[in-house]
């Protein structure tokens, strides 16, 4: 393998996008920026554009394949070279429309080219749910690989990055193009040359990753210009095994999932260090954490997600240590200890944050509901976990680089992404990406139909009313969707589905492997499907026959998301391209994000319809749950704020010591 064109490694190494978040009066003044932001009219601009490009569509349409491969050429030579211009630009998005619908048999609607304009210009799109952003994203997408320094499409799961890319291929090498995908199991090889093609479909964990491992391997190098000067006079082959090419553009699917939901998300490189002796402290610690008192020994704070020790607790914890030794000898190392064993008795419930797959822990996408056998817990919580479980520990393992989803992404040269929910997040994707938020249309009017918000006094009470609705529904031939939070909920919803004898199907991290025929299947008639989140990431739920004429898909929330942009994401599986739908939450004062952000209200609700069993729903309950969902929502802005805040002042005092 050749060594790749200097040109593209400063991407690697630029960092014009990492500019620390601001503070004080330039937050401020930043904050009104992006507020005024919000009046630019661009999707007016955007859709007027769009009608321009359609008013060209018959000099494509009546050519044939050869001279519209001609075509292409002439403009990927003008794109290539930096000479386009606006009408270049038109035609370019016009000419992808007529290939499309040549090879795949889609031709992109108004409002999608509109999306797909958004994109070019670096902006995150919202379209709402089946609107049909895979085909949207070809059109900027193919202009970005006519310009020669390569464009990640970035999606949430292996699947899609095959799919989306077997799928598009073909308008891609129409339009003289390369195009790949990467998938976990890969070969460094193979990553080296998906990364040289025009197009790579990847993931956020596997893209990330491959970028670490290529740091990795420049290890103590000032930079990229001091490995290839080392390459000329030393002959190093270091940056032969270097797989990436740079991040110059990347198109973003799912944006709020993969650059707001799982932005702090640390990416890891690390390596094994096995040692005895700490895996043995984690099984006392397991055993001492059994035998303190909530309350009286420590107490748990829900809000934060936080165990602190008594002053009672940390006598209590001395006595029942004193004859150990070891670890435990420290005061320092053995409240760590402690503290590592309580967090996962108290905050890390399994079927909820984790199953246990094979005699093994394995942790549960909270946004997705899908298992992630590669990650771990970090600082022994998960090694603290696999003890509260007694399964096998895995000796915790040593940190050899890392970085956050949210630092790794504003290290691209142009960013842009798409979303069905975006505007509930417009103000962070601007402080912290700079990224304006573009709404569009969608292309028939939604027919959804949002009834009203069901609370109840207790999940007793919730769960029976869900199984009522489900059975009354379920009679009209209307296929059903409940959305749960957990792999638990699911399955407690299930047994009770199972005594009134509904048939149903059941969609968590513990049957992931098959959720493409779950899902292929939840539009049909009398369907009644229970899912964690998972069911509202790139998937298709496409109504039977005679289904709409029913009132289509009826989904029902059982327990409100810490945003209220993950419960439209849920609700948004319904009434897709002008389908009719129905909508419901059915909540109780027992959910845990009403317990954890709004205690007191809540406190207060419970002694008032302490002897109420009905529906107690009410501008006043609602509006305690908007408050929950409020106060979590800016508690989590601020924590990756923080953590933005702590990458710069890595950076600042690397930067210092001459480090990387």
């Amino acid at each position: 393998m050749t060594a790749m064109p200097s040109q593209t490694w400063r991407m690697l190494e630029q960092r014009m996008s990492l500019v620390p978040v601001p503070k004080g009066l330039d937050a401020t003044w930043d904050a009104g920026v992006g507020l005024a932001n919000r009046f630019v009219p661009r999707r007016k601009r955007f859709l007027r554009q769009a009608e321009r490009i359609l008013a060209i569509e018959k000099q494509f349409s009546e050519l044939a394949n050869v001279k519209l491969h001609q075509i292409a050429a002439d403009l990927r030579e003008i794109f290539r070279c930096n000479r386009d211009t606006p009408l270049d630009l038109e035609r370019a998005f016009a000419l992808v429309r007529e290939v499309a619908f040549r090879q795949i048999g889609e031709k992109p609607f108004h409002v999608q080219i509109a999306g797909a304009l958004a994109l070019n210009a670096g902006c995150v799109t919202e379209m709402a749910t089946g609107e049909g952003k895979t085909l949207t994203a070809t059109m900027p997408v193919t202009i970005a690989g006519w310009r020669g320094h390569g464009c990640h499409v970035i999606t949430v799961n292996d699947y899609l990055a095959r799919r989306d890319a077997e799928w598009m291929g073909r308008i891609y090498r129409f339009c003289g193009l390369t195009v790949a995908f990467i998938e976990q199991q890969m070969p460094p090889e193979e990553r080296r040359k998906a990364y040289l093609a025009d197009i790579t479909y990847c993931t956020n964990k596997e893209v990330t990753a491959d970028f670490l491992r290529d740091r990795l391997v420049l290890g103590n190098s000032k930079g990229l210009c001091s490995s290839l000067l080392g390459k000329i006079t030393t002959g190093s082959k270091t940056t032969d095994r270097l797989v990436q090419r740079g991040l110059n553009c990347a198109v973003v699917d799912e944006a709020d999932s993969i650059l707001v939901d799982e932005a702090v998300t640390p990416l890891i490189i690390s390596g094994q260090a096995p040692n005895p002796e700490q895996i043995e402290s984690f099984r006392q610690a397991a055993d001492i954490a059994s035998q303190l008192k909530p309350e009286v020994d420590y107490r748990v704070n829900l809000r934060y997600r936080e165990v602190e020790l008594t002053a009672q607790g940390e006598t209590t914890l001395i006595e029942l240590t004193e004859h150990i030794g070891g670890f435990w000898k420290g005061n320092r190392r053995r409240l760590e200890l402690i503290n590592q064993a309580l967090t996962a008795k108290e905050l890390y419930l399994c079927d909820k944050h984790y199953v246990i797959d094979n005699n093994k822990v394995v942790i549960v996408d909270e946004f997705t509901g899908r298992m992630m056998p590669d990650r771990t817990w970090r600082d022994g919580l998960h090694q603290a976990i696999e003890a509260k479980e007694m399964v096998e520990i895995n000796p915790p393992k040593d940190t050899y680089t890392r970085i956050s989803f949210q630092r790794f992404f504003r290290m691209y040269i142009k960013l842009s992404g798409m979303t069905g929910t975006a505007s509930e997040a417009s103000s962070e994707f601007w402080q912290i990406y700079h990224l304006p938020v573009v709404s569009i249309p969608t292309n028939r009017p939604c027919a959804r139909k949002n009834l009203p918000t069901v609370v109840l006094t207790t999940e007793t009470a919730k769960w029976a009313r869900i199984v009522q609705e489900i059975s009354q529904i379920h009679n009209t031939g209307r296929p059903i969707l409940v959305g749960t939070r957990s792999v638990r909920a699911s399955e407690q919803l299930s047994e009770l589905l199972k005594v009134q004898t509904l048939d149903h199907q059941v969609l968590n991290a513990v049957y992931h492997k098959q959720e493409a025929q779950i899902v292929a299947q939840a539009g049909q008639r009398g369907k009644i499907t229970v899912a964690t989140n998972m069911a509202g990431r790139g998937t298709d739920i496409k109504l039977g026959r005679g289904v709409a004429k029913l009132g289509g898909l009826h989904v029902i929330a059982a327990e409100p998301n810490e945003s209220a942009r993950i419960d439209r994401q849920l609700y948004g599986r319904c009434a897709r391209q002008g389908d009719p739908g129905t909508a419901q939450g059915i909540f109780s004062l027992n959910d845990e994000i009403v317990l954890r952000y709004a205690k007191n209200s809540i406190a207060y609700l419970k002694k008032r319809y302490s002897n109420t069993k009905n529906d107690i729903s009410s501008s006043l309950v609602r509006g305690v749950f908007r408050l929950a969902q409020t106060r979590a929502e800016r508690l989590a802005l601020r924590q990756r704020k923080s953590v933005l805040r702590t990458d710069h002042w890595l950076d600042e005092q690397l930067g210092f010591t001459g480090g990387e």
